[in-house]
């Protein structure tokens, strides 16, 4: 048996003992060791809704997970018991057929399982236990260097560098990054690492503000507070989500500039400024999930870039419920609260 997180409904969390799984062909056993909770974890704990996905069996939730390999399956070669690893939480489904020039962007494969996901059914259960079988090829080698907690944010860095990434270059140019939340706040350590030459962050909070300014930001400004938006920069990086910030953002936006949404909209309608978007002609694009970037992620942390003030609380897992209820409150000062799990 082992201990797993699972939501049952809407403010329904338990830690409960189910039964250890053994690895198939092509999989391997991880003995997980830390999780970070996502936007995504908690809205099934406080809705059961997490976008479209709508939570109708108990769930085993979490997809931000690094551990070691416990056991090797059969068919399975050039893995070792032992060794620190994360996982990449997709898995592609159905019989589609991409077009040639997107064969590449694996994040917008029609049909995909993610780890702790209610968007299939069965569901696909997630990683928030103290073991989980994993296909080979879902395996991230975590390197020497690299602690499996550090490891656990490869995931929501790969978000935050797949926005970057659809951005373009940034070396040399100035940028707004909207909402520091987690994403928005690896989004600031991503852009240091890749030669940004002014990083702006606005949120609604001092807290997170304080965070981003650990990372790298070199202005901050606080909405509530009635701080004003930078004018004129070169990029916009939306991580809040937040309709309402949108007009402000592509007037903030340099004429011909470009915002990158990676923040998830609301799937029902919104209300939006947007006439700001033709008349200074931006180049609005989103970002979903990751293809690669896990792995640069893990190379740049690697490489010595330190993350670590995204993570600032820390629970076991037999107290998840709290761990949940710190990471939904704002007031708690938390970013990314972490999970030990085993």
């Amino acid at each position: 048996m082992m201990k797993a997180v699972i939501v049952h409904g809407p403010k329904d969390l338990r830690v409960e003992d189910i039964p250890r799984p053994e690895p198939g062909e092509g999989e391997v056993l991880v003995a997980m060791e830390w999780g970070g909770i996502c936007g995504s974890d908690l809205a099934y704990w406080q809705t059961g809704v997490s976008g479209t996905a709508v939570l109708r069996e108990p769930l085993v939730l979490g997809h931000e997970v690094a551990g070691r390999v416990a056991q090797i399956g059969p068919g399975v070669s050039g893995i070792e018991e032992g060794i620190p690893v994360t996982a990449h939480p997709a898995s592609f489904v159905g019989d589609h057929e991409m077009p040639a020039e997107l064969e590449h962007r694996t994040n917008l494969w029609p049909e995909v399982r993610y780890f702790g996901s209610a968007a299939f059914l069965p569901h696909e259960q997630g990683g928030f236990s103290e073991y989980r079988v994993v296909r080979a090829d879902q395996l991230r080698v975590v390197p020497e260097n690299l602690s499996t907690k550090e490891a656990a944010l490869a995931e929501p860095f790969g978000v935050a560098l797949h926005a970057i990434n659809q951005a373009g270059d940034v070396k040399g140019k100035s940028l707004l990054v909207n909402g520091a939340g987690p994403i928005g706040l690896l989004a600031v350590a991503g852009l240091r690492a890749k030669g940004a030459a002014h990083v702006t962050v606005a949120d609604l909070q001092e807290t997170p503000l304080k965070i981003a300014k650990a990372l790298g930001a070199d202005e901050l400004v606080n909405i509530l507070r009635g701080d004003e938006l930078p004018q004129d920069v070169e990029i916009s990086i939306e991580a809040s989500g937040a309709a309402a910030a949108l007009g402000g953002i592509l007037n903030a936006t340099r004429r011909g500039g470009t915002v990158v949404q990676v923040g998830n909209l609301p799937g029902n309608e919104v209300s939006a400024v947007l006439g700001a978007l033709v008349t200074r002609e931006i180049h609005y694009v989103g970002a979903y999930r990751f293809v690669n970037e896990m792995a640069d992620a893990l190379e740049l942390m690697a490489a010595g870039l330190d993350v670590s003030p995204v993570m600032t609380h820390e629970f076991p897992i037999d107290d998840a419920v709290a761990a949940f209820e710190t990471a939904a409150d704002h007031s708690t000062g938390s970013a990314k609260v972490m999970l030990k799990l085993g």
